[in-house]
């Protein structure tokens, strides 16, 4: 008898072996999935462009930001080139379809975003003219938050306050002096060493705190003074800029001396005047997809009378720790919550185009935390 008999007429079959370029597909296409999945959800590299966030952060310093802290965002712009953000390179066409557009969740994370953190957003702005871009696929910026959801925030000759306290100032911050002499000029090397900015014929170099203080020791120099804006100057350029209610420059903030101003918490229902609609009307329109009408006294949300909106999302007020070189929360306002990327941890590279060529890797800074 054969005790085999389940074997019978069963013949196996061979595995075709895979040609060399369907491994080759195989790989690459396995890689892209990887790294996509890494960069969307747990830490993705970022390089620092400008000087807005001076001296904590320099030009040429690489980044890693992790996504898992504050939970990552789920794609809403899914269909679109691996590894290019908005823009092709080379060919400069949209990297992105913008057919397919999902609404936003996050994730769990570790965290909120907290008063200080050091934030990678997408740039609001960019819901505007030209670029009309999807939320995800607008431009990054690196700012330090100053500001949480519910916080009445407000600048006094420079100086951040947020709920009545004085903010904590991080240890890189620095802004525009005027240096005044008795003539003889500042040694250049000091200037360097000091790590002053914009110094060589400039009118207001940009340093920090301890810098000023250091250069107020030497004996040719008369004076070091930070460059403020007096209270009650007020500056067209800074939010909220809208022509509609700015003509009598009725705010009268700039730069240095703004507000207060409560930043929108989730589920605060705000009173709608002629002092609180240009503050929080393009977080109604533009950010929470309402339409807003106004006709004669009556305001029109959806079409419908009111004289309140109660907002859907957090918002946060990011500034750059470089002061008076950073377009931030004071030029455009608010941050909506699905705006944020992710939380900036440490520098793994640091490149200075400027230095020599055997100096150009800042060693001391690499792998440095950040703060």
């Amino acid at each position: 008898m054969n005790w085999k008999f389940w074997n019978k007429n069963k013949t196996k079959t061979p595995a075709k072996k895979k040609t060399k370029t369907r491994e080759w597909v195989d790989a690459i296409l396995f890689a892209v999935i990887a790294a996509t999945l890494i960069r969307t959800f747990f830490i993705e590299a970022y390089t620092i462009p400008t000087p807005s966030m001076e001296r904590s952060l320099l030009v040429g310093d690489f980044l890693f930001v992790s996504k898992l802290n504050y939970g990552p965002r789920t794609p809403m712009t899914p269909i679109a080139f691996p590894f290019a953000h908005h823009t092709m390179p080379l060919i400069n066409t949209k990297a992105y379809w913008d057919g397919l557009e999902l609404n936003y969740h996050r994730l769990p994370g570790f965290s909120d975003v907290k008063k200080g953190d050091v934030v990678v957003f997408n740039y609001p702005m960019e819901a505007d003219s030209p670029y009309y871009r999807p939320v995800d696929k607008r431009e990054n910026y690196i700012k330090r938050c100053q500001g949480a959801p519910g916080d009445t925030l407000s600048l006094v000759n420079a100086q951040v306050f947020v709920n009545g306290k004085a903010a904590p100032n991080p240890p890189g911050e620095q802004t525009d002096y005027s240096i005044s002499t008795t003539g003889m000029d500042l040694n250049p090397q000091i200037l360097q060493d000091l790590h002053v900015s914009n110094y060589e014929g400039a009118t207001s170099p940009t340093m920090t705190t301890e810098a000023a203080d250091a250069l107020r020791k030497y004996s040719n120099v008369k004076s070091v003074t930070a460059n403020i804006q007096p209270k009650g100057g007020g500056d067209f350029g800074v939010f909220p800029y809208d022509s509609r209610y700015t003509k009598d420059h009725k705010f009268k903030w700039n730069v240095d001396n703004y507000g207060p101003l409560i930043i929108p918490k989730k589920g605060w229902t705000v009173k709608l005047d002629s002092l609180t609609l240009p503050i929080y009307r393009r977080a109604i329109t533009v950010y929470e997809h309402n339409t807003l009408q106004q006709v004669g006294n009556d305001i029109l949300i959806n079409g419908k009378k009111t004289d309140s909106y109660t907002f859907k999302m957090n918002y946060y007020w990011m500034m750059g720790d470089n002061r008076h070189d950073s377009l931030d929360s004071r030029y455009w306002g608010f941050v909506p919550e699905d705006h944020i990327v992710g939380k900036a941890l440490f520098i793994w590279m640091s490149w200075d185009d400027e230095a020599p060529f055997f100096s150009k890797i800042r060693w001391s800074r690499l792998f440095r935390g950040i703060h």
